[in-house]
């Protein structure tokens, strides 16, 4: 029991260590860990968001004293995600297609983390109010539905469109995230309550520590290429987990 204990805290630790480096809270990370072990989606949902606020919190702090965040980039999207978020935390969703969308966001999750997007010095191009409250509803909808943040949605898509170069994506990604999720676990409390496991404080230490040195490594342009693939990888496995049974 002590040793399961210390292996989902490790690896707690290693995932929001790594997400937490490029502004993500890893809710994905902590429910393919703990969809591996069986846990009940009532229980995943709510324990992966509250992971979620305290990563994604420090995440935002260390890439925001390094000057990265930018409010412009940030505001449209939480403006139609937040209320969104919300709604999509008061929705319950069949244990079957909570885990096939699950899934399909771990896949994207896994994109994200195989290949770094470099844009650093390529042509930022302003991002219309339209396309920020659009594309921030429906990822904040579907953050409240399964219990993410939504930066695994959000990251890869204002790099592809050129919104944004990598460090000022992860900055507003962190809040991003941050907001959604307190507004979805605020939905779920509304809902009925929340349900957490007996080790959760124990969850959560793992989730700072690792999310404290990731944010600080993360905004010190760091990179740990070879654990991404590791992490991808485990990943990988998760999902089909999920996508199979």
């Amino acid at each position: 029991m002590i040793s399961s204990l210390v292996v989902l805290l490790l690896f707690l630790a290693i995932i929001a260590f790594l997400y937490s480096s490029v502004g993500h809270g890893g809710a994905s990370g902590y429910l393919a860990v703990m969809a591996i072990m069986g846990v009940a989606p009532a229980i995943m949902k709510p324990s992966a968001l509250v992971m979620n606020l305290a990563v994604s919190l420090f995440s935002f702090i260390g890439f925001y004293r390094a000057g990265h965040f930018k409010f412009n980039l940030f505001w449209p999207f939480a403006l139609a995600s937040v209320p969104l978020a919300y709604l999509g935390g008061t929705m319950t969703l069949a244990d079957s297609l909570y885990k096939k969308i699950l899934a399909l966001c771990i896949l994207i999750s896994i994109f994200r983390l195989i290949f770094q997007f470099r844009n650093e010095k390529e042509e930022i191009k302003p991002i219309s109010i339209s396309a920020g409250l659009v594309s921030g509803g429906a990822i904040g909808l579907l953050s409240g539905m399964i219990g993410i943040g939504g930066g695994i949605v959000l990251s890869p898509l204002m790099l592809l469109m050129r919104w944004a170069t990598l460090k000022q994506t992860a900055a507003v990604s962190a809040l991003f995230i941050f907001v959604n999720s307190l507004s979805g676990l605020y939905g779920q409390i509304q809902k009925g309550g929340i349900q957490v496991t007996e080790n959760f404080p124990w969850t959560i230490a793992a989730t700072i520590f690792g999310g404290l040195l990731g944010s600080y490594y993360g905004s010190q342009k760091f990179n740990v290429p070879t654990l991404r693939y590791l992490l991808a990888l485990g990943l990988i496995i998760a999902s089909a987990k999920l996508i199979f049974t």
